[in-house]
């Protein structure tokens, strides 16, 4: 049996949003308060990125923080979510659950998201981290968004 990829490929169908197009909403939403994840890829459905870490987002050790993982799930999980309806700054997380697997270090944090189910008022995306020290999955997320109400 082949070997699984470890990142979502592009060749899905086209986002509804381009890498450049999320890079201006979130430069603009976020006004310089957080170190944003590069965007690799983005397909209908899915997307990659990699933050870079800093100090900011290390315990000792040069562990990365739980909380700095949550934030790039819930961050890609956010842009998988635009991928596939364009636009929709008012949907909200619901739910964000994650396991961390192994220890994360490096100086970097990929995450891999994919939508798992797209409903009106739901939608649920699975995301998985990897570290740059290892091969293996660092955490693994399930997260949830509430969609806005259309009239």
């Amino acid at each position: 049996m082949e070997e699984q990829q470890k990142y979502a490929s592009d060749a899905g169908e086209p986002s509804a949003v381009s890498i450049e197009e999320l890079n201006t909403l979130f430069d603009s939403m976020l006004n310089d308060k957080f170190t944003l994840p590069e965007l690799l890829t983005v397909s209908k459905g899915r997307c990659t990125m990699r933050l870079p870490c800093k100090d900011v987002h290390l315990r000792p050790g040069g562990f990365i923080s739980g909380p700095t993982q949550m934030g790039v799930a819930d961050h890609a999980a956010f842009v998988a979510l635009f991928t596939h309806a364009g636009i929709t700054p008012m949907a909200l997380t619901s739910n964000l659950n994650i396991n961390f697997l192994r220890p994360a270090q490096g100086a970097w944090l990929d995450a891999d998201a994919r939508i798992m189910k797209f409903g009106r008022s739901g939608v649920v995306v699975d995301v998985t981290l990897y570290a740059e020290k290892s091969d293996k999955p660092c955490s693994h997320s399930l997260v949830t968004y509430v969609m806005p109400k259309t009239d």
